[in-house]
């Protein structure tokens, strides 16, 4: 009996591990362009003591972004970084390349004898991002959706959480509607659990319409507008202010030329007759 309650109490103690092992650890997911806050929940009275470590892979070195409550200034990121009153890390305009494992620790002590306070605070940040070819009417477009997240390896996009959870991408069109892979317009495709691409032809009243990938089972997204580049147009007006150009100066320009070509030719018969003039002369006087 004793041994029974022995081994319930190893598994109490183990199971209250596990939860408090995972109570530590926030997923944030955010479209890239846009800010974000990643909480710190193992904050002190203040933020002196805490310090931001980041990795994008498990196995990658460790980079300090925040260390005593101050920022880095020898990390490429430092400027989009700031820390919150609460000690939570800001980082503005997020991009791809921000995704990956942040940490929130807490050292106090003297300097050299600091001691960290409480266990790490894990934040794992996945960044949906949408690309895209060369928009323009009557041409195909593709657009490709992808959710980056940490990850075991630098060529997988799709951290072991993700393909675990299975959380998918989808798009759906400006009224909300889930593009389907039957409407022969889209051609949807689908590569592992974090890639999805869009492929379609852009017609003329497609301008300004609207296009957005999805994550599921999290209130994210991003938004793709089609806007015609005014490249074209502007490309366009300047041949054709070229061509106004060249005919103004063909229409107006064309007498003063005929009217220079005139006067040449006077001049040269002018010097023409000077110098049969002075053989002339020259021949009588011999």
């Amino acid at each position: 009996m004793a041994d029974k309650c022995h081994l319930c109490l190893l598994g109490l103690i183990f199971l209250s591990s596990l939860l408090t092992g995972l109570s530590g650890v926030d997923h944030v997911f955010i479209s890239s362009g846009e800010d974000v806050r990643l909480p710190c929940n193992n904050a002190l009275a203040d933020c002196n003591s805490t310090t931001w470590i980041y990795n994008r892979f498990s196995y990658s070195s460790t980079v300090e972004l925040i260390v005593g409550g101050k920022k880095k200034t020898d990390t490429e990121r430092h400027e989009r970084l700031s820390l919150g009153s609460d000690c939570s890390l800001n980082i503005k305009s997020v991009t791809k390349e921000d995704c990956g494992s942040y940490i929130c620790q807490q050292w106090t002590g003297p300097k050299g004898q600091q001691k960290q306070q409480g266990t790490n605070a894990r934040v794992y940040l996945h960044v949906l991002h949408v690309s895209s070819s060369e928009i323009s009417a009557g041409r195909s477009v593709i657009l490709s959706c992808q959710l980056y997240s940490y990850s075991s390896y630098p060529l997988v996009s799709c951290g072991d959480w993700i393909r675990s959870e299975r959380i998918d991408l989808f798009w759906v069109n400006q009224a909300g509607v889930k593009l389907k892979r039957s409407d022969s317009r889209y051609q949807i495709s689908a590569s592992g659990h974090c890639i999805i691409s869009l492929n379609t032809t852009i017609l003329n009243e497609d301008e300004n319409r609207e296009w957005r990938c999805e994550v599921t089972q999290v209130k994210t997204s991003v938004t793709f507008t089609v806007r015609y580049s005014e490249t074209e147009v502007s490309t366009a007006g300047s041949i054709f202010r070229v061509i106004v150009i060249i005919v103004e100066f063909a229409v107006f320009a064309a007498p003063t030329v005929i009217l220079l070509q005139i006067i040449c030719a006077r001049r040269a018969g002018r010097k023409n007759s000077q110098h049969r003039e002075e053989i002339v002369m020259n021949t009588v006087l011999q």
